[in-house]
């Protein structure tokens, strides 16, 4: 492993804010929102809608302050193509505006202040799973796949399907068939998101000598494998639904039609992978569908959700009842 402590060149920053807004972008907030939102939702559905507010508040904190530690480490780590390539060259590490040291300092920190918020308000099943998090992101996919192997993102994808397991354990203590249906529903959607996004951008992963799958096997079998990878992802999201049910018919009304388009997306993909837009429109899609999904999930758990359901159902029974009679 590269000397993750090592100096390089120092740039000052002008105030307090450009140093809180530094320190803030080695986190790679945009990454975090999204696996927030798998931790908030995998809580709603193991807490059947009644979730407690402040053990809400406090695992997404956790949650949040452990992926940014992982995040940092991250950064840390790959400074030295993050400064090769284009769209990562002003990252705060790269330009000089953070220095390693300090960064590591920095990741540390947010790694303690995660395992004591969520073993002192949660239990310690929910801080050591964010623990695991860490470990894996930065050991397996960081250090040892991601510059050496093109199933980098289909290993490492399990880092980033781990908040649902935050999640659940926070409400539960436990972990049941569901949590681990959702880690396993996150870890099928991340080759597809990702791979696509690699095809948008594999030049610069070629420039870094990053064994992404479009540098290595071609925008055909890349595009070949997000097909395989969502016609395996769409019918495991039912799962939850049957025969789990862990959620019901409104999610799985969610489910199915977006991952119809997700697959929709993934077929014009297939049929002209060259074409960056349509990767694009992929990448993009894939965002909005897991927050959807998740969305989903949540509004399909509260208890309003099932008493309109079922007024609607009673009132269905008696119509059909009277039109017989």
């Amino acid at each position: 492993m590269q000397d993750i402590i090592g100096t390089s060149s120092q740039r000052h920053h002008d105030n307090f804010w450009q140093v809180c807004k530094s320190y803030y972008q080695l986190t790679k907030p945009r990454i975090i929102l999204l696996l927030l939102i798998t931790t908030a939702a995998s809580m709603w559905v193991a807490a059947r809608g009644e979730v407690d507010p402040l053990l809400v508040l406090v695992t997404i904190a956790g949650g949040a302050l452990a992926a940014a530690s992982a995040n940092t480490i991250n950064c840390l780590y790959d400074r030295d193509i993050d400064y090769i390539m284009e769209r990562t060259r002003h990252r705060p590490l790269p330009s000089g505006r953070v220095q390693p040291r300090d960064a590591l300092i920095f990741a540390i920190a947010l790694a303690v202040t995660s395992f004591t918020l969520l073993t002192a308000f949660a239990n310690l099943l929910a801080a050591l799973l964010a623990m695991s998090g860490i470990l894996f992101y930065v050991v397996v996919y960081t250090h040892f796949l991601k510059r050496h192997s093109t199933q980098n993102i289909v290993i490492g994808g399990a880092a980033g399907a781990i908040p649902p397991l935050v999640g659940w354990a926070a409400v539960t203590g436990t972990l049941t068939w569901a949590p681990w249906v959702m880690f396993a529903l996150i870890f099928l959607w991340t080759p597809p998101h990702f791979w696509a996004l690699a095809m948008m951008i594999r030049d610069d992963y070629a420039a870094v000598k990053v064994p992404m799958l479009p540098t290595i096997e071609g925008d055909e079998e890349t595009a070949r494998q997000i097909w395989i990878y969502t016609l395996v992802l769409l019918p495991l999201t039912l799962l939850l639904v049957y025969p789990l049910q862990a959620t019901g018919w409104l999610y799985a009304v969610a489910a199915v039609l977006l991952g119809g388009w997700f697959a929709r997306k993934a077929w014009q993909l297939l049929q002209d992978p060259p074409d960056r837009d349509k990767a694009r429109s992929l990448f993009k899609y894939s965002i909005l569908y897991l927050m959807l999904l998740c969305a989903g999930m949540v509004v399909d758990s509260l208890p309003v959700t099932h008493q309109t359901i079922t007024a609607i159902s009673d009132n269905v029974q008696l119509l059909v009842s009277a039109i017989v009679s």
